[in-house]
């Protein structure tokens, strides 16, 4: 198996171990969708219980659409990651029904932090928001029967 297929196998192990795990982004209907090494995809119809007084989807849940994108990518190495600082610029409301997607991509990985950029759009490709995730390494892998590779 070459190198690059190695790394793709370990993404997609890192994922399913992770969304075994992640009761919030289950609770919220967040489906993770391609995952590489580096990147991940999530999706998310807003819900009745999503909305705001306003009727339109709630900013934090946005957020954490944004967030488990975020999280899947910036763990697909098989290196344990958390956020250590995340903002997000709301560019249009997302509607009830709106089918959300977010796309997660590395743009810098270091020894031991990260920046990832995560767009999030409707279901007619318009941006509803831009979430920027700083991620710090902690000691250990995601997966438990796996050795970390090396940085």
């Amino acid at each position: 198996m070459s190198e690059h297929m190695q790394m793709q196998q370990v993404a997609e192990d890192c994922a399913q171990h992770m969304v075994a795990q992640d009761a919030a982004s289950k609770a919220l209907g967040i489906a993770i969708g391609v995952v590489k090494p580096g990147s991940a995809t999530a999706t998310m119809t807003v819900t009745a219980a999503m909305l705001n007084g306003f009727k339109t989807c709630h900013g934090g849940m946005i957020f954490s659409l944004a967030d488990s994108a975020f999280a899947f990518a910036c763990n697909s190495q098989n290196h344990a990651a958390v956020a250590a600082g995340c903002t997000i610029d709301f560019l249009r409301p997302a509607l009830l029904d709106d089918q959300l997607s977010a796309i997660a991509t590395q743009t810098y990985q270091g020894k031991r932090s990260g920046i990832y950029h995560v767009e999030i759009t409707n279901q007619n490709a318009q941006l509803v928001a831009l979430f920027k995730g700083n991620s710090a390494r902690v000691n250990g892998s995601v997966l438990p029967d796996l050795l970390t590779p090396k940085a």
